[in-house]
């Protein structure tokens, strides 16, 4: 192979393992997007505050940060590959006790069931993100993973389409104006079938996560551990925070993921600050989803003529541009902004963790990667910090103006400041690319 020539992104002797992991990150698309709709249902159908209801993404992104590092430090003793397996069996038992919980009606078994689903998906994701980058040359490694990715949105859009085709459509208590004043024994006949109704996809999920679970059983897959001595615990994470590119790339991952779902989240209000209703709002989510998935495939092909750290530095300037126009542009051309940055934000997650890893050893980057998939719970704090903004003149959207543009308009400032500090991480990689 010339020297000048770029190795396969990915060899064919793993192209089995590499189509087996690249399903999860489908499957733990298909879990965010399937979950978000439920704190509204759950609300509803149990009468539950929106302080309790939002219990539903704290046991969700709660999961995430207390099983990450303990993922990372597992699997640095066993495999990838037993990682994968816990990681799918803590998933498809969580699953699996929406059965049980749909049977007590009790709202805290849900919760305990997203929580255990979360475990899994934690160890997936600590797992799974390394494990691409590992399955091949480092140099096609961020690339790789972004291919890996692209089936993410996949995920995302069948998890949204499950939710609201067969979960939020079939809920009769959404379909009664004044459910909270039925008599007791009504209620209870809705409850319990809009249980059943919410139950049913995730207990499919878990039987299909079981069959996944004895695909890659079964299936010979590289990387597995290593002969040598482990190093220590707190060496490596001495190596890790002296590691500057790597606490920029935890700064960075936050911010992506709070921006993604600052964006993805708060769709809704900024429709009905223009007179759209929820149900036609969905439309434009699944725009922004179809969107996120196109970015991610361009993206990918062109990582193979620019740098990683140039093109996100360049997604993320972009998707800084029509945030602003989000923020300055009220009505319909406003909304369209909002959507554009779906395609932006596409490329955003899996370079900012390429790049982080980028020049760690095996046993660094198994640790690294827990504290890039903990950065998904930092990011979960900043919609409630947008949420306090558009509640700075009322309960309602646009109750009040701030600089002259509706309190939901000028919210999408927090998705700005995430977007050039992103920027700014794509620019240090890109310098420190150029310094080599």
């Amino acid at each position: 192979m010339e020297e000048n020539q770029k190795p396969p992104v990915v060899s064919k002797k793993v192209i089995i393992p590499f189509i087996l992991i690249t399903s999860l990150f489908a499957l733990w698309g298909f879990a965010n997007a399937v979950t978000d709709p439920m704190v509204q249902a759950f609300k509803k159908i149990l009468e539950l505050s929106n302080a309790q209801a939002s219990w539903v993404q704290m046991a969700f992104y709660g999961g995430y940060f207390c099983m990450a590092l303990p993922a990372a430090l597992f699997v640095r003793k066993y495999s990838y590959k037993v990682g994968v397996l816990i990681g799918l069996a803590l998933y498809a038992g969580g699953a699996l006790l929406f059965y049980p919980a749909a049977i007590t009606e009790q709202f805290w078994f849900f919760c305990l069931g997203l929580y255990i689903l979360t475990f899994g998906l934690a160890f997936l994701e600590t797992t799974a993100n390394p494990y691409i980058l590992a399955m091949g040359d480092p140099r096609t490694a961020t690339q790789r993973l972004n291919l890996a990715q692209a089936f993410n949105p996949v995920g995302l859009i069948l998890g949204l389409l499950i939710a609201q085709q067969f979960v939020l459509k079939n809920l009769q208590s959404d379909d009664i104006e004044n459910y909270s004043v039925l008599d007791e024994a009504k209620k209870a006949l809705i409850r319990t079938s809009d249980l059943a109704v919410i139950r049913d996809p995730y207990v499919i999920l878990g039987l299909v996560i079981i069959g996944v679970f004895i695909l890659i059983a079964i299936s010979k897959m590289p990387q597995a551990k290593g002969d040598g001595e482990i190093p220590s615990i707190g060496k490596t994470f001495s190596s890790l925070f002296s590691n500057k590119k790597y606490g920029l790339g935890v700064i960075a991952q936050i911010c992506n993921v709070g921006a993604q779902i600052m964006c993805w989240t708060y769709i809704y209000q900024y429709a009905e600050a223009i007179g759209i209703d929820s149900e036609t709002a969905a439309n434009y989510q699944f725009a922004a989803f179809i969107l996120f998935l196109v970015g991610r495939a361009i993206g990918t092909y062109m990582l193979r003529f620019v740098s990683s750290g140039k093109l996100l530095m360049y997604f993320s300037l972009l998707a800084g541009l029509v945030a602003v126009g989000a923020i300055a542009i009220e009505g319909i051309l406003g909304l369209y902004c909002l959507v554009a940055a779906s395609f932006f934000m596409s490329l955003m997650f899996p370079t900012i963790y390429g790049t982080a890893l980028e020049g760690l050893d095996e046993e660094q980057s198994k640790i690294g990667a827990a504290g890039l998939v903990m950065a998904i719970v930092g990011g979960a704090v900043m919609p409630g910090l947008q949420g306090l903004i558009i509640d700075a003149g009322g309960t309602g959207v646009n109750d009040t103006k701030i600089l002259g543009v509706a309190e939901v308009n000028f919210s999408f400032v927090l998705p700005l400041v995430c977007f050039l500090l992103i920027a700014f991480y794509g620019n240090k990689v890109h310098k420190l690319h150029l310094g080599k």
